[in-house]
Parts: structure tokens; sequence; C-alpha cells
């Protein structure tokens, strides 16, 4: 083929190809919006490009609706959103776009079970469409290059603008107005948070079309709006279903109602738990009454098989009272159980009786593994007999080599690292990086210091740039216990640095020892020594004042809907308006950590999700038989 029949053939395969989309963008430009300032400009082209580097083309397909609600109906003129539904095009070919359409009817009416967009007359769609440079026309081209947009990948920039089909079937295209634009930036900021935590279904029906399905799901993010944006609050809830519309609340509601005359049927069937070894083990609590049970003799709610009773009685109260309300929520919950499982690792993950678990691994009453069971509860927290420098392997409960990570630089061990910060995803790379056996039990440890390193490198922004930058990075770290007593283990975030940056760990709390208070601990034995830990008793609404400023506060299985001195602590955070990170051990513990949070006033900037360094041995929950871990879910605000 000639090289400029090639070129062209190219060129046409990109602005028509074979995807689902209505065809090459309309050349409208965004500098002709009445009122549209060149700030509002680059702030929606780097929301698009942040949307575009999650890469949603790469699962999601148009079948793959969204409900999308940005604040409330009476933000918007008329009082009604304009668009509210939302559909990704391309990832087969073709255009790679979001449409945004007037309902979900609307979507449907244009895709039709079809993967060619349908043109329906009189029908409006929104278009963000990811257009290459070279082929976009004069006029967005100069825009491009005199604002300085960003770009979308490596050589894409989103084209704007809202088609409709005529009667006559031709295409018609008009620029989006000021308010439109300020609903698609919120929806792309949200949607680049969203779409990734979407659960794909397992079961998929034989002869549907090849389309991946996805878990209903539903998710509330707070967005904030840039400077020129500004209008009445600085940040805006948005709030993103699939399918459209989809809500826990609706969906618990319906079902409990169509169960109503069920409940004695319900009662009946409960199931005895037949797990329990020792006595302490086995001791659960009534989610009603809170009185103790052994869990061979408790019964739980047949449905979900979540919650647990010490009887029938408080299973019928618990219903009428509140579960019923709840019950699907935590059937979904307890469906992600399998998910949740990191399978990795060799050793047993599953520890209903801690002490029987340490035992089988030989580590029961050992090293930092003491505060893994109840031994030694009557031992205040940050007093356990620490271990000399030397004897590393005693402190990891005298694992043998190759179990435990070693107090070396990373670049000291072989592995070909240069320095710089190292980046990682979950524990496969982490054990990877350290050459440890996945029968290595450290990760349940080592939860607590590599969540916080995940946090201040993946999580923040901010403080991941201040340590590239080679600057510091303080820490307030709220509510320590066992954590006071595994200050070694905190020596990892010094070494996964690796000579880049320094981190300053303020641990406040009232379970830090008078004794520990206004010291501070040396994590590691190297001489380059990056990370400081120092400790301060009390009340962190009562400290603050006179803590050197933090630039991120982390509370790790936090249990913030569980002591009222949480309250202050919360208060303490939202005044300072910084960004704060928040683990617990359950879903729905880390699901009302988030409602404590939003009714102090705080943003949740970063959704519930699952967190990649939660410990992977699953324990038991006092009243629930929910999928327990430490630090396994994680949230944020004000990010």
């Amino acid at each position: 083929m000639d090289l400029h029949l090639k070129n062209l053939f190219g060129r046409f395969q990109d602005q028509f190809g074979s995807g689902p989309g209505l065809g090459p963008g309309s050349g409208v430009c965004l500098m002709k919006v009445e009122g549209i300032s060149s700030n509002i400009i680059q702030s929606i082209f780097r929301a698009s490009a942040s949307l575009y580097r999650s890469e949603p083309w790469k699962r999601l397909r148009p079948g793959h609706l969204f409900g999308v609600r940005v604040g409330k109906g009476s933000d918007w003129p008329g009082k009604s959103q304009p668009f509210q539904c939302v559909q990704f095009i391309g990832g087969d070919g073709g255009d790679i776009a979001i449409y945004m359409y007037r309902s979900m009817d609307y979507a449907l009416k244009m895709t039709n079970d079809s993967w060619e967009m349908a043109r329906v007359p009189n029908l409006e769609v929104f278009r963000v469409t990811y257009e290459l440079e070279s082929l976009m026309l004069p006029s967005n081209k100069r825009m491009v290059k005199s604002l300085s947009l960003e770009v979308s990948g490596t050589d894409r920039f989103p084209v704007i603008d809202v088609a409709r089909c005529m009667t006559s079937g031709e295409l018609q295209f008009r620029s989006p107005t000021l308010e439109e634009l300020r609903l698609v930036f919120a929806v792309m900021k949200a949607l680049s948070l969203v779409h990734p935590l979407l659960l794909q279904e397992e079961k998929q029906v034989r002869g549907l079309p090849r389309i991946i399905k996805f878990s209903p799901f539903i998710e509330t993010v707070d967005v904030q709006w840039p400077p020129e944006m500004f209008k009445s609050h600085d940040f805006v809830a948005v709030t993103v279903s699939h399918t459209p519309g989809q809500s826990y609340e609706e969906k618990s509601k319906k079902t409990a109602f169509a169960r109503e005359d069920e409940e004695l049927e319900i009662v009946s069937g409960m199931t005895n738990l037949q797990v329990g070894y020792s006595a302490e083990a086995s001791l659960r609590q009534c989610t009603m009454c809170e009185k103790a049970v052994h869990r061979d003799e408790s019964v739980c709610c047949s449905h979900c098989r979540a919650t647990i009773y010490c009887g029938s009685d408080c299973e019928r109260r618990h219903w009428r009272e509140m579960h019923r309300s709840v019950c699907s929520l935590y059937e979904a919950m307890m469906s992600r159980e399998e998910e949740l499982k990191i399978k990795i690792f060799t050793f047993s993950c599953y520890a209903e009786n801690p002490c029987e678990w340490l035992g089988s691994l030989g580590i029961h009453k050992m090293g930092m593994w003491r505060r893994q069971c109840g031994c030694y509860s009557h031992r205040p927290f940050g007093l356990l007999r620490s271990f000399s420098s030397d004897a590393q392997s005693e402190s990891w409960g005298g694992l043998d080599d190759g179990d435990y990570p070693k107090d070396l630089p990373i670049q000291n061990l072989n592995n070909g690292r240069s320095p710089g910060m190292i980046l990682l995803s979950d524990w496969s790379d982490y054990y990877d990086l350290r050459c440890l056996s996945p029968s290595s039990p450290v990760s349940d440890v080592l939860s607590y210091p590599l969540t916080l390193y995940h946090i201040l490198t993946t999580l923040s922004t901010r403080c991941k740039n201040l340590l590239l930058k080679g600057k510091e990075v303080t820490v307030h770290y709220l509510g320590p216990e066992g954590e006071l007593d595994w200050i070694k283990a905190f020596a990892e975030i010094n070494h996964l640095l690796n000579g880049l940056g320094t981190v300053q760990i303020i641990m406040v709390g009232p379970e830090v020892p008078s004794d520990l208070s206004g010291t501070i601990a040396t994590t590691s034995a190297t001489n380059n020594n990056r990370v400081k830990v120092s400790f301060v008793k009390g009340l962190y609404q009562d400290e603050v004042t006179y803590l050197v400023s933090p630039d991120i506060v982390v509370a790790l299985n936090c249990d913030l809907d569980g002591y009222s001195s949480w309250v202050g602590a919360v208060e303490a955070v939202n005044n300072m308006r910084i960004p704060g990170f928040f683990t617990d051990k359950t879903e729905d513990a880390c699901g009302n950590a988030n409602v404590v949070l939003r009714n102090a006033g705080l943003n949740i900037s970063h959704p519930l999700a699952p967190n990649p360094f939660r410990s992977p041995v699953r324990t038991c929950a006092k009243s629930s038989n929910l999928p327990c871990y430490s630090n396994g879910f994680i949230l944020g605000v004000n990010t």
C-alpha cells in the first residue's frame, strides 16, 4: 500500500473505526462557551486526563450503564440534573469516549443490545470524545497549544460537545453550556475513583452476549470544585450506581417487605454455628442484647448468615427493629468472602482461636507475636520486654532466615535495586522484593507499617510528591495499641523509602504508657534511618495543638463508631482540613466509620475499598460472621 494511502487509511480507522460511537468529533471548541475561562478549561482537561489514566475501557463496554447524581436536583437549572446516565464508548475499536444521557431509557434506545450506536431522532447525547491530536480541527489544536492543556494518555485530548440526531438521520452538534461542563467535571472525577471498585460477577449466563457482568454497586464520593467553579460549596457529593438507580436501601427495603410474611419461617430455620475450640475462642456476643454466648449454642440469620444471636427471641426482635433493613446488604458483604482471601500464602489464614493459630506456627508467646493473642493483655501496650538490635530473629519469634525481613537496606540484598522509593501494589510484590517464603506469616504484623506506607506512597499524592522530592512527611498516627510493641516492624518503611525522603510518625493515644510518652524510638539499626517514631499520651483533640503540624492523619483498625472519644479527634481533623485515612476490620465497621466521618462534615474522597495490605489472616468479629481482617478495609477524607 502506498505510504500516503496507508496514512489516510489509518486516520480513517482512528476516526470512524468499528466502534459503537456516533462518529468523529463535531469540531466545537470550548473557547466558544459563553462565560467560560481558561482556568475552567484547564480543570476539565485535568479531570478528563485523570479518568483516561484509570483506563475504564479495558473492562467497561456500552452495555455497562451508570447512574450519576451530582449534588441535589435544586443545584441545577430547572431543578433537575440535565444528564443522569453514563456510558463508556469504545474499547473494541472506534471512538474512545464517555456519553451521558438524560435517562437510562434514552441510553437503552440508542444501544438496544447492539455494539453499534443507533441514531434515535431528537435525543441529545453529551459526549466527551478522546481524539488524537493529529485528527483535531485547527480551532481545538490552537486552544490546546495556547493553554498548555493536559494530554490524556500520550497523544489524545477530549473534545466535548452535545449531539442530537435529526429526523432526517443527520447529526446536529452544539457547544455545551457552562452548567453542563460543571456536571461533566464532577462526573469524570468521581468515575475515575469509583469504577475500579466494580466487582465482576463470577456466574455468567450462557447464551448472553460476550460482556463482563458486574455486581450491583453504589458509592458516594466527595469531589472538590476547582476555585473557578466554586458555587455555594467547595465540595459536592457524587453518587455513582450500577445499574442506574441501584440502591442498597431500596433493595433492602424491597427484600424485607417481600419476606415479612416469612418471618416465623426464618426464625425456625436459623442455623447453629459449628465452630469453636477453646472456651475463649468459642465465646461470641449476641447482636441484639450483647450477651456472651458460646458459639455452638448461638444462631445466625439463615438468609445473610452474618448476624449472631443468643437465641430466637433476640433474632426475632432484631429483625423487626433493625436487621430487616440491612439483611441484603450483609448478604452482599458475605458474598465477597472468597474475593477477600489472599491466596499466595501457604500458612493457615484462619485464626478463630489466635493462641492455637500462633501455636501451629511455633510462635505463640514469642517476640512481637505476643500482642496477637490475649495472653499478655495484662501488660500495658508498649511495655513488653524488647530485644537487642542483634536479636532480630528473636523479635520475630525465632522464625528461620528467609521467613522475616532483614534490617538491611534494599540495595544490599543483591536484588539489583538502585536508590529510590519503591512502589508496591500488594503482598506478592513485597514478598518477592524481600525474597520471603510464602510460608512466612510476617504479613500479619507488617500489615500496619505497610498499610501506612501504601497510604503515603500510593493513596496520598501530596505525601508521595514530598517524599519523591526528598522532603519530610509528618504523620499523626492516632490510637496506637499493639503497634507500640512493634516499632521494629516499622523499619520496613525506612527500607522501602530506599534513600528518598523521611517520615516522622507521631503516635498519639490514651494507650501510650506514661513511661513512653515524650520519647523517640529508633526503628532501624542501620545508619541511614529515615523513619522517626515519637509517642504522646492523651486524646488527640487535647494534644494536637502542641504537636508539629501534620501532612496526614492515619488511624488503623480505628473502630470509629465504637468509642465516644473519637468524636473530638474527628472534629480536630475536620477543623484542620487535612487528609486522613482510616481502616477497620470489617466492611460493616468501615461503613459505620464512613457515616461518622460524614456526620462530622468530612468529605469522603477515597471511597471504602479493600486494603491490599490487609492482614491475610481472617479472624472473628464479636457478633458477626462477616469477613474480618486486620486493616481489612480503608477509606480516606480530604485527599
